[in-house]
Order: C-alpha cells, then structure tokens, then sequence
C-alpha cells in the first residue's frame, strides 16, 4: 500500500517534523496520512507511551527517529511494493472490499453481536412452551428437535412453564415441597428415551427446550460479554487454572456423579446420587461467566490486531477519496 502514516499526540505535536516528513512524501508518490491519537483508547495503547511513530509499509519508526531514517524506510517500503502485483497509485488500491469493513465492524461490535445471539438462542428456548400452551404443537415440536440437538431435556432436569411446577426433580434429589417426576408421570427415571421425548401437558405444564444447567450457562457466557463491554474490554482473562478449578470441576463433579444415577449397570459401590436445581444453576453459571470472562480477553487480542490494522486502512482510505 503506497501510503505512510503518522501517529502523533497533542503534547507531542511536532509541525515541523510533520512538514519534512509530508514533502518527502511527496517526491516519493505516497499518500501522506496524519493522524491524532488523543481520545482514541486503541491508539492510545500501542502509541501513547513514545510517539510520533510512522508506519510505511511494514516498517514502523518510532522516535527519535531523522528524516534520513524515514527515507530508508520509504525507499523500502516502496521497493517491496514494487514487487507486487498491481497497478501504483491507483485509488482503488486504497479502497475497504465489503469483507474488510465487515471485518472492520464485527472487531468493533463482536462483544455484543455474540452477547445477543446467546441472550436470543436463551429466549427462544422459553418458545416451544408457549406454543404448546397456544396449541400451535407443530411449530414447538420443530423448536424442541433443534434443541435436542445440543441438550439432553431430561424431563426431570428441565423448567416447565404453565403448570403446578416449574420443576419435577426426582425421588432422588430429596426435594421437600415438590411433586416429584416418579408421582406424576408414573416412570422410572432410567427411561431416559421417554424423559427425553416427554414434553408435557396441560396440568404438568410444557418444559423449556433447554435444561436448568444450560440455561443458567448459555443466560451467564451473555452476561460475561456485558461485563466485559462495561469495562471497556480492559479485564484481563482468568488464568487458566482458575478456569479449571472453579469452572470446569464443579460442573463436572456436579454433572458425571449423577450417571450412577440413571442406570443399574454401574458398580454397586457408586452412589446413586442426583443433583438439585440449585446446583445445577450455580455450576452452569459459575461455568458460563468464568469460561465467558477467560475466552473474551483472549479474543480482544485479536480483536485489537484486526481493528487496528483495517483502522489504519480505513484512514487511508479516507484521505485517498479526498484527494481524488
């Protein structure tokens, strides 16, 4: 790209070098770019602490830096794009293709487009009971084989909506206050094919098409990327033994020492044993925000390249059209 650009501060504004620098482009057939980092947390970053800097091609200067240097750099910069396939100096070289603004905004918005898209995937779980209570079946059976895809809903491990219960653990959870899903369904929980397929009627009520545990991870990884926009994207991701110890071990702890439970061929000297709702939530939640607040972090690194790369060329774009 036969452009240069020269990053600079308002404390350390220097007309002077800007000029020199400005001329030399001219003789050289470059575009000449200038632009001001104040207020711009990205540049900010990678420039505040020494500037001016230039960038030429794939060479960066930063100070203190002579002309004399910055021509060894274009002359350079000038060669390796010589080398190039392509016509120089055209405008259109200069110009953003549709994949790169789309590149260029979802580095920007990707936080809150994924943020969405797990709030809505959450939401429309909530659907297919809705429809059965409306009596649109086909419609919600369609929403429950999408799902059922990616969860297990077990009729037992699952929120209902529209009934005597929001949920209907089994005898084994030891839950006082609660019908249970042996009293009202009259079913072994090691049917694990009808639990599945069963969604529901009228008195029970219908279950949501995702179970507690998914709920509580899929409504928490959102929740992790609304916090980490409220900062700013400054936090730093957890490392990941912490990651390990208080996410991945509870959840599984939580989750595998429930198989005993839902079958009389394991060993006899494994407790049967099935978890609670409450545990389930705490366990997806503590999972969902902790891998969301260790993957964000990890992501804006790249992120930050992206931006910062087609930024520059959103620039250069910019002042190209100008002067046309």
């Amino acid at each position: 790209m036969r452009s240069l650009t020269y990053y600079y501060s308002g404390s350390n504004y220097n007309p002077e070098q800007m000029e020199l620098i400005k001329d030399l482009c001219r003789q050289k057939g470059l575009l000449f770019v200038d632009q001001n980092i104040d207020g711009d947390p990205l540049l900010e970053q990678r420039f505040g602490a020494k500037n001016p800097v230039v960038l030429v091609g794939p060479y960066r200067i930063s100070p203190p830096f002579t002309l004399t240097e910055v021509e060894v750099a274009v002359n350079a910069a000038l060669e390796r794009n010589d080398r190039e396939p392509g016509i120089p100096g055209r405008h259109d070289r200069f110009r953003m293709t549709r994949s790169e603004k789309f590149a260029f905004w979802f580095s920007k918005s990707y936080v809150w487009v994924i943020s969405t898209i797990l709030f809505l995937f959450l939401a429309f779980s909530f659907l297919p009971p809705i429809l059965m209570k409306a009596g649109n079946t086909n419609l919600a059976s369609g929403f429950y084989g999408f799902y059922r895809l990616l969860c297990h809903q077990l009729f037992y491990r699952s929120f209902f909506i529209g009934g005597e219960q929001i949920i209907y653990p089994r005898e084994l959870a030891h839950l006082q206050g609660h019908l249970t899903y042996e009293q009202v369904v009259g079913k072994q929980a090691e049917d694990l094919l009808f639990a599945r397929n069963f969604q529901g009627n009228e008195k029970l009520g219908y279950k949501v098409a995702l179970c507690q545990r998914d709920v509580a991870i899929y409504f928490a990884l959102g929740l992790s990327g609304v916090f980490f926009e409220i900062t700013r994207r400054r936090a730093k991701p957890f490392p990941w033994y912490v990651w390990i110890i208080f996410a991945v071990i509870p959840i599984g702890i939580d989750g595998f020492s429930q198989l005993p439970g839902l079958s009389q061929s394991w060993p006899l000297w494994l407790p049967a044993r099935e978890s609670t709702p409450f545990l389930r939530i705490i366990t997806g939640m503590l999972f969902g925000f902790i891998t969301g607040w260790y993957v964000f972090p990890l992501m804006e690194e790249s992120m930050k390249e992206v931006r910062f790369q087609l930024g520059r060329k959103k620039q250069i774009s910019l002042r190209a059209e100008s002067k046309r």
